[in-house]
């Protein structure tokens, strides 16, 4: 079965630079999953069919509520769903159960993260539609979770039920390889991908 792939584009460009870096990206697979900021999922919408995702959003619900990201908003701008619990965007269990529990109210799908096997367990209760172990210690960093801590891939495989994705610090082809041999449905990628002088170039050799 083919990895899913997530790349999570945080705030290193905004506007047409996001436009463009989409448009490379959906020439190498109209498959990938792309988390952005919620002030560029309409315009992305509107110029590629990749799958977005909205960084964040919150539990509050339309009204007196100022300042907040509401699920309502991102799914009429096209989101398909939305990141929760980023290692850069922690939330509490509390936050998080809401959150979710609002999202598959209004028909959004959701990615949680987890920094630990103790949350990945909490949260796959929580029965998110994807869960993605990140170590935040090698998040943005240039050794991978595939390299680094192997033994916690397998663990998960085993401790878990629901499929999970693996991040922080993916790199290479082989990161990816190790990643799908050792139990996981696939990976989070983002500076290796995004900050490349070739971002589709750098793709293809990813998924390759």
């Amino acid at each position: 079965m083919k990895p899913i792939i997530i790349i999570n584009f945080k705030t290193y460009e905004q506007g047409q630079q996001v436009i463009a870096l989409a448009r490379k990206i959906g020439k190498v697979d109209k498959n990938i999953i792309i988390g952005v900021e919620a002030s560029d999922i309409y315009e992305l919408r509107k110029a590629t069919k990749l799958i977005i995702y909205s960084q964040h959003v919150d539990y509050q619900k339309q009204g007196r509520a100022t300042g907040f990201i509401l699920p309502e908003a991102i799914k009429k701008d096209g989101a398909s769903g939305s990141f929760l619990n980023h290692s850069e965007h922690k939330l509490s269990f509390s936050v998080l159960k809401k959150t979710i529990a609002r999202c598959s109210q209004v028909g959004l799908k959701t990615i949680v993260f987890a920094s630990s096997i103790s949350e990945a367990k909490k949260i796959e209760k929580l029965k998110p539609d994807y869960l993605v172990y990140e170590p935040p210690e090698l998040v943005a960093g240039k050794l991978s979770v595939s390299e680094a801590k192997p033994e916690i891939i397998k663990k998960i495989k085993k401790e878990i039920k629901m499929p999970f994705l693996v991040g922080a610090g993916i790199h290479s082809k082989k990161d990816i390889e190790t990643a799908i041999k050792l139990g996981a449905s696939g990976i989070a990628v983002s500076s290796a991908v995004v900050l490349a002088k070739n971002p589709d170039k750098k793709l293809r050799e990813l998924l390759k």
